[in-house]
């Protein structure tokens, strides 16, 4: 891997998961983040997800869901235990997790916050999420994904 690892590459790499790390020209152009990494990487965009930080009741509250859709946030909200959910402050996430948007990873975060995952990841082999900046991406299996991030898989996600 060029440049230096993340927390997110050191979470993985101490837990021993089998994982691929892939990097490419981050463009600040772009207008999406994620589908951005799925045209660069050449991959479906279905298996790529977006890391989304929300306010659940007073509670930072990781939502991760294909880059072709929208998190459902009340469906966050329901999977969470909460009632109410809005997305949170771009720097309340940034603070929360220690990464910057566009690079936040659901691994590896500085406060570590409740995780939930769209089911659709369960869909596929390996998916693809932010290595915890932006221009990388981890390849693992979904479910290791949901292991090393001990989160919920829930409906999370609208088309």
């Amino acid at each position: 891997m060029a440049g230096k690892g993340t927390p997110a590459t050191a979470a993985l790499a101490k837990r021993k998961i089998a994982h691929t790390l892939h990097t490419y020209d981050h463009d600040p152009k772009h207008e999406s983040y994620g589908l951005e990494a799925a045209e660069a990487l050449g991959v479906e965009p279905a298996r790529v997800f977006k890391t989304l930080v929300a306010d659940v009741d007073g509670r930072l509250t990781v939502g991760v869901v294909p880059v072709t859709g929208s998190l459902d946030l009340k469906a966050l909200a329901a999977a969470a235990g909460g009632k109410r959910a809005k997305m949170a402050e771009a720097a309340a996430a940034q603070r929360a997790t220690g990464y910057v948007l566009g690079g936040i990873s659901p691994l590896g975060q500085r406060t570590r916050l409740p995780v939930v995952i769209d089911e659709s990841a369960k869909d596929f082999e390996t998916i693809f999420c932010s290595g915890g900046r932006r221009g990388l991406e981890i390849e693992l299996a979904p479910t290791d994904l949901i292991d090393l991030a001990s989160a919920t898989v829930a409906s999370i996600a609208v088309s």
